[in-house]
């Protein structure tokens, strides 16, 4: 009777070691491999995206004349009081006034 619980509980010990090894030469084999898809270029990654003035596209930013910086559209609309747009924001850029 004692002997008979400790069957079951062998077996699955004996089932994970097995797994446990399978799995080892798996990623073994995964990283011993050549990669299939090349790494991406610089330029495709997240964020990458300055332009000759650093601003990043990405995350909102166009280089701004007037301020000489990196601005958000949308911000810069809020500080200096203009309709947020593209055409105010170029025109503020360009000339100070968003009128």
């Amino acid at each position: 009777m004692r002997g008979k619980p400790l069957l079951p509980m062998g077996v699955a010990i004996a089932t994970a070691v097995l797994l446990g090894a399978c799995m080892n030469a798996a990623q073994s084999t995964a990283s011993n491999s050549a990669p299939t898809a090349a790494a991406p270029a610089a330029a495709d990654l997240v964020g990458h995206d300055a332009d000759a003035h650093g601003c990043r596209a990405s995350a909102g930013y166009s280089w701004c004349e007037h301020t000489q910086r990196c601005e958000r559209p949308w911000e810069l609309a809020q500080r200096q009081h203009f309709t947020p747009g593209e055409t105010q924001f170029a025109r503020y850029c360009a000339t100070g006034s968003a009128e």
